[in-house]
């Protein structure tokens, strides 16, 4: 594989994790005290191990909600935003001729579904106040979201063909229009296309971060789905059967480890408003592995599942009951700056 380009794997060293804090402008304004307690409680988590970008409205309001912490590995910025997902509208790093990079691609707010107009420069405003000590790249030409694209570090990418290959994204590119882009922007040498695999609720259009991740060792961590009366059985079992036949850049199978589906989680217990809880949306970190819980029975099972996929890191538990109201879980929220991108 080329040295040229590269888009690294998660677990690969990271500097810091960004944060968009939520506040009463944003949609979390309904249930605020109940997801900025989940707010405190990851970035608490981060910085235990990471440093931490905090992007909010208010430096001081969030530092009394934070409260007594180590503000020594915070850096907080003051920068409009219309919502929080950092995953989807945060940079995006590769690795060019051996030095990092970000790059910085269009949010359309998964398709137009949502205001998008500050959150889509929130990558531009951090680079203009000082955050990174890399260039931000401008690749506004293309609409992409993190959470919609997973990199082994070896050259494959896998993502969604339900999300990437939608008409609200990038209309005029068809999928091998697509994958070329792909290839050309992050250095992927083969694309992993999911075609099945989805989750009821889920308004990013099957962003691949909610049911299939790369871990080390050529493993793929998956949702499977047990129950032949859910709705998302069919689908799920489809996706584990691509995932059986599936290889990487290098034409090896990969180890498949299987996380269980939470049980339903319906917005104000409405069978018809079903929210898209799922245990594959985890944040790795160098020393550590941040994963969503919602207080359920399989919440260990999931835990130790993510243990074997990662043992050698930490696995913290953190409870994303409020997150999901929202239709997003852990993942979504935070975004990895990799390496030598943090300005010190």
């Amino acid at each position: 594989m080329s040295n040229k380009l590269r888009f690294p794997a998660e677990w690969e060293l990271q500097d810091a994790v960004i944060l968009t804090w939520p506040n009463e402008a944003t949609d979390w304004a309904y249930i605020l005290d109940e997801v900025t307690e989940c707010y405190v409680n990851i970035a608490r988590a981060i910085i235990e191990d990471e440093d931490l970008i905090i992007v909010t409205y208010d430096i001081e309001e969030t530092k009394s909600q934070l409260g007594d912490v180590d503000y020594s590995k915070i850096h907080f910025y003051e920068i409009a935003n219309n919502d929080t997902w950092a995953r989807d509208f945060g940079p995006i790093g590769v690795i060019k001729d051996g030095s990092p990079l970000l790059l910085d691609f269009t949010f359309n707010a998964w398709g137009m579904k949502f205001a998008a107009d500050c959150d889509n420069l929130i990558s531009m405003r951090l680079a203009e106040q000082g955050a990174f000590d890399v260039p931000l790249v401008s690749n506004r030409d293309l609409v992409l979201e993190g959470g919609s694209i997973e990199s082994d570090g070896n050259g494959t990418i896998m993502t969604t063909s339900m999300c990437l290959l939608q008409e609200n994204r990038n209309p005029w590119l068809n999928r091998e229009q697509i994958e070329n882009e792909l290839k050309a922007r992050l250095g992927a040498e083969k694309v992993l296309w999911i075609e099945n695999g989805y989750l009821t609720g889920d308004d990013t259009d099957g962003h691949v971060d909610t049911i299939a991740r790369f871990a080390p060792d050529n493993t793929i961590v998956y949702v499977g789905c047990d129950d032949v009366n859910d709705e998302q059985y069919e689908s799920l079992k489809a996706m584990e059967e691509e995932l059986k036949h599936a290889t990487n850049a290098q034409g090896q199978p990969y180890q498949l480890l299987r996380l269980p589906s939470p049980a339903p989680i319906c917005e104000n217990d409405i069978p018809a408003f079903r929210l898209p809880a799922t245990y594959a949306n985890f944040l790795i970190m160098n020393h550590q592995v941040l994963v969503p819980v919602y207080s359920q029975d399989c919440d260990k099972l999931a835990l130790d599942v993510i243990q074997k996929a990662f043992p050698n890191r930490k696995i913290i538990a953190i409870d994303c009951n409020a997150l999901i109201k929202q239709h997003g879980s852990l993942h979504c929220v935070t975004m990895q700056l990799f390496a030598n991108t943090l300005k010190k």
